[in-house]
């Protein structure tokens, strides 16, 4: 009987305002306050809100036979609180329904795993504590950022005390293998891999509204139909962007409507169920060995990183950013670390990209307009920022303190009663010995 795992990434990141070389050591606001609130309201109102009643809604008409899990950064979390707590408030109730699962990330949604295990760490547990006071539970299921994955990070996962990582099902790593299996990860044998069905999971979050699709529209019972197709599976993942339902597809779309009716229709068969990740460990034995010794995302036909580390700009800003992260700890500046984990966020290196100059989603798009100016931005804030990163280390410096009168008498007695010491006297050469690393020539 299968298990369907469903999982809701929910992230906004938030955007930097035209930050041009005349605001450096003049201007430490970084961010579009503005944009940043009119967006967030915007997909709150859009998407948030309304799939937040639905997903609770569908909770209370199965009587709990329908379970999901959530994935939210923190930095969503940040405008939740600033902007929407409303929002808050929607995911608490799901909380509280014991049927909703919340898995732990990155809090900043960054590239740290990559770069400084240590501010990986750091944002790991932070996120987690959070997760345990807003929702009641420590998570127990992990999830990189943008589903980033390879053996190193199961082995990380493991190490901080995870049961369960989810990634994405790449072809090119799977091969032959099917997605819809439990797996486990070489290294850490107490870790269980979920990996994403791509189809799937595409054909709603990405295609739905697409009328040149050729399966479109898409009905209930096609996509039923489909997931018949892998009654013989153990496991079903499938993971959404949260902005596919009702801001990439909007309510006139019927995405509302489609997802309102699908968990009955495939509860309606018997051989389906709901899991969250963690329920679904203690029910399904793992199948065997998957090995990722490259990473791996799920982004882009090519599954892999060069969305966000793809061209020489997006390299050169992801290295300074991160060549300033032992400087940003020792320092211990709240102000500093606020805005340092908020530069680490992937869509400021996202925006920088080449791959495509009209490919980014009309939900996510490049505030910049195009990725050069997205780059000059970018480093621009990083100048300023580290400007005020070397006034903070100058401030926090251990500064010399000057001696008493009283301690100086005392040191100066101290030194006229001490002998002096008779200079040694210097070794005479012989003629040939080298002198300086060089002999003497005639």
């Amino acid at each position: 009987m299968p298990a369907l795992c469903w999982c809701f990434d929910v992230h906004e990141a938030y955007r930097l305002r035209r930050y041009t070389v005349f605001d450096i050591g003049q201007s430490s606001v970084y961010e579009d306050d503005d944009r940043n609130c009119d967006s967030l309201m915007a997909f709150a109102r859009a998407a948030y809100l309304p799939m937040n009643d639905l997903v609770l809604k569908l909770i209370r008409r199965h009587k709990k036979s329908f379970k999901c899990a959530f994935a939210v950064s923190g930095t969503a979390l940040d405008q939740f609180e600033q902007y929407a707590p409303e929002v808050i408030d929607g995911f608490k109730a799901l909380a509280d329904t014991g049927c909703v699962e919340f898995v732990a990330c990155p809090s900043a949604h960054s590239l740290a795993f990559l770069y400084s295990r240590e501010e990986f760490n750091r944002q790991v547990k932070a996120h987690c504590a959070r997760l345990k006071d807003l929702f009641g539970k420590k998570p127990l299921t992990f999830r990189n950022t943008e589903f980033i994955y390879n053996n190193a990070l199961a082995a990380a996962a493991e190490e901080s005390g995870f049961k369960a990582v989810l990634a994405e099902g790449a072809y090119h790593v799977l091969g032959w293998r099917s997605p819809n299996y439990l797996y486990m990860a070489p290294g850490a044998s107490s870790i269980r891999l979920f990996l994403r069905n791509p189809s799937l999971a595409t054909d709603i979050s990405l295609k739905f509204g697409n009328r040149e699709w050729r399966s479109w529209p898409l009905t209930v019972e096609k996509y039923v139909g489909w997931c018949r197709s892998c009654a013989d599976a153990d496991v079903i993942n499938l993971y959404w962007d949260y902005h596919a339902f009702g801001a990439r597809h909007d309510a006139a779309s019927g995405i509302f409507a489609f997802m309102d009716a699908l968990p009955a229709a495939l509860l309606a068969d018997r051989r389906f169920s709901f899991m969250s990740p963690s329920e679904a460990i203690k029910k399904i034995e793992p199948r065997g060995e998957v090995d990722v010794p490259d990473f791996m995302s799920w982004r882009d036909t090519e599954r892999d990183l060069t969305t966000w580390l793809g061209n020489d700009m997006q390299k050169d800003a992801v290295h300074t950013l991160y060549g300033l992260d032992l400087r940003v700890r020792e320092v211990g500046d709240a102000a500093l670390r606020q805005d340092y984990e908020r530069l680490q966020t992937i869509e400021h290196f996202y925006n920088m990209s080449t791959k495509w100059f009209t490919g980014y989603a009309a939900d996510r798009p490049n505030p910049f307009g195009n990725p050069y100016d997205a780059y000059i931005t970018y480093m621009n804030v990083l100048a300023d920022f580290e400007l005020r990163l070397a006034a903070a280390e100058k401030a926090s410096a251990p500064v010399a303190r000057r001696p008493t009168a009283g301690e100086t008498i005392a040191s100066k007695k101290v030194a006229s009663s001490k002998k002096p010491v008779e200079p040694k006297r210097a070794t005479p050469q012989r003629t040939g010995q080298k002198s300086g690393g060089r002999s003497k020539k005639s």
